[in-house]
């Protein structure tokens, strides 16, 4: 048979390939690093303090012509005519003269409370907050607010005080967590107004100290990273489909029935076009708040059947003729990355999926919820961990039975010690190919959190954080496509039948017994099928 492409093309247009290929992955870098903007923005609001005599559930806005009655400081005199409940804090979204845009796709909202020490009022253990939360919109700066959501939420108030609880350290500020508040899935709304009410009674909001202000931070994704990231996903989403589409009319092509491995490297080009798939331009015309959650299932199709082709192309490179071919022979590697999946899932529903009806929901709210939610985490940490051993364990049999494999090659006629040298030599070369990229991830993950978003070079300013998305995400569409494109089935023995036919002689036909047993068994490759018959005797 003829074998796939990684064993029938020439060096010189492996070469050219490898050098495409890494021409496109520093591509994908610099567009990240010089022409992309940060991938977010953190902007802190500082909450107005807007007076609410009659409790009316109505919308109070901090600045603009109708603007609420305020108070700059609970230490006015008149404040002190005033109740807890009578208090509402408002913050515009954005900034005056700024507005809001589509382009930004999300929107995060985190709090932060500044809590001074009194000895009379100190902050109880285990203290929960009470917030009355509600979001409305409008399109311009005339027309009225419109409600988006409401409700009233917990959260843990978890804060330190660095200093002896004394009279002398009254007035002394604690150190309390940001906590999570309100999360958007999309922006299609030029201004937003955020009301905060925290009600007090004899049961609610009791022991959470003296509140002077409540910041919140917004972050949201830059426009222009949007920008570059939708023109990076049209590029390459009709390549690799295309790509895809190509690999698998090659295999149709073919006598025989496609194999295990040809199949889940089909679902691996057919789950990374699912990825590429630039929904979000459809976003910038209509409110889908469920677009974060989409995303989230986009990315777990593609690392699933990712960790899926992992383990069966390093298995069907090891295991005899009777258990090859077979995906139940990987059940419980298999089952351990949907078994993780499954989890990562049920975690996203939980959180986003809620957030379609109510952004102000948090799993992590409550001690039940992060209780389950860090149980969830730790048994997915698990998983990994086992698949991972398992993947290593099968890449050290498949080099071992490769090794065996080569200690026969001097018993072999020359043309075709010379063949089998090759394509071991380039079998090897595509695993370290994949450890590599998976290092990569690994490596440029760390350098982002560690990093400073941003580096100067010159006159330039390098985007760290940017760089690394990009980056990243080059380098998996490169790594599906060049699968593709090296193991679809080669046709190059048409042309040989017409041409060189002592070479197709000293190549193709079985010498010996031997040569039969190794070559004997369809399969996408001849490491496939050598290293199967190794594993065999």
């Amino acid at each position: 048979m003829a074998g796939a492409i990684i064993e029938n093309m020439s060096t010189k247009k492996l070469v050219f390939l490898a050098f495409f290929i890494l021409v496109f992955q520093v591509l994908s870098i610099v567009v990240g690093a010089l022409l992309a903007p940060s991938p977010t923005s953190a902007i802190r609001y500082l909450a107005t303090k807007c007076i609410n005599r009659h409790r009316a559930r109505g919308w109070l806005v901090p600045w603009g012509s109708h603007r609420c009655q305020q108070i700059h400081s609970f230490d006015e005199p008149l404040a002190k005519t005033l109740d807890a409940n009578n208090i509402v804090f408002a913050v515009h979204v954005p900034l005056p003269n700024k507005e809001m845009s589509p382009w930004f796709q999300y929107m995060l909202a985190v709090l932060q409370f500044d809590i001074a020490f009194k000895m009379i009022n100190q902050i109880k253990d285990d203290v929960i907050i009470t917030i009355d939360a509600g979001l409305a919109y409008r399109d311009d700066l005339i027309s009225e607010w419109t409600t988006k959501f409401h409700s009233v939420e917990q959260r843990p108030l978890r804060c330190m005080f660095a200093v002896p609880k004394t009279y002398e350290n009254e007035g002394r500020f604690y150190h309390c967590d940001p906590m999570p508040f309100m999360e958007l899935g999309s922006v299609a709304h030029k201004y937003f107004l955020i009301n905060l009410r925290l009600p007090v009674n004899d049961t609610v909001n009791v022991g959470i100290g003296e509140i002077k202000d409540i910041h919140i931070v917004g972050i949201h994704q830059n426009g222009g990273f949007t920008k570059v990231w939708l023109s990076m996903k049209t590029v390459f989403s009709p390549w690799i489909c295309l790509a895809t589409v190509w690999y698998w009319h090659r295999i149709s092509l073919m006598a025989r029935p496609p194999v295990l491995l040809e199949k889940v490297i089909f679902a691996l080009g057919v789950s990374m076009t699912i990825l590429n798939v630039p929904v979000e331009w459809l976003s910038l015309g209509f409110e889908w708040t469920w677009m974060l959650l989409f995303e989230d299932a986009q990315q777990g199709i593609f690392y699933s059947t990712l960790f899926c082709f992992w383990i069966i192309f390093c298995g069907e490179h090891l295991m005899d003729q009777s258990q090859r071919n077979r995906l139940s022979a990987y059940w419980w590697q298999v089952g351990l990355v949907m078994f993780g999946s499954s989890i990562l899932l049920i975690l996203d529903l939980s959180e986003r999926g809620v957030h379609l009806t109510n952004p102000f929901y948090s799993v992590w709210a409550s001690r039940i919820g992060t209780k389950v939610a860090i149980t969830f985490i730790f048994v997915v940490g698990i998983s990994v961990c086992l698949y991972f051993l398992s993947l290593c364990g099968m890449v050290h049999c498949v080099f071992r039975n490769i090794g065996g494999k080569i200690q026969q090659l001097p018993a072999m006629p020359k043309a075709r010690r010379l063949r089998y040298k090759g394509i071991i030599f380039r079998f090897k070369f595509l695993m370290l190919v994949t450890l590599a990229c998976a290092a990569m991830t690994v490596i440029f993950f760390i350098l982002n959190q560690v990093s400073e978003g941003h580096w100067h070079l010159g006159d330039y300013t390098l985007q760290v954080h940017s760089a690394f998305l990009t980056g990243i995400y080059g380098m998996w569409n490169l790594y599906v496509f060049t699968i593709l494109f090296l193991y679809a089935p080669s046709h190059k023995h048409k042309r040989n039948k017409s041409g060189d036919s002592q070479q197709t002689d000293v190549l193709e036909k079985p010498e010996s017994q031997e040569t039969q047993l190794t070559c004997g068994e369809q399969g996408p490759t001849e490491t496939y099928r050598m290293a199967g018959k190794v594993a065999e005797e």
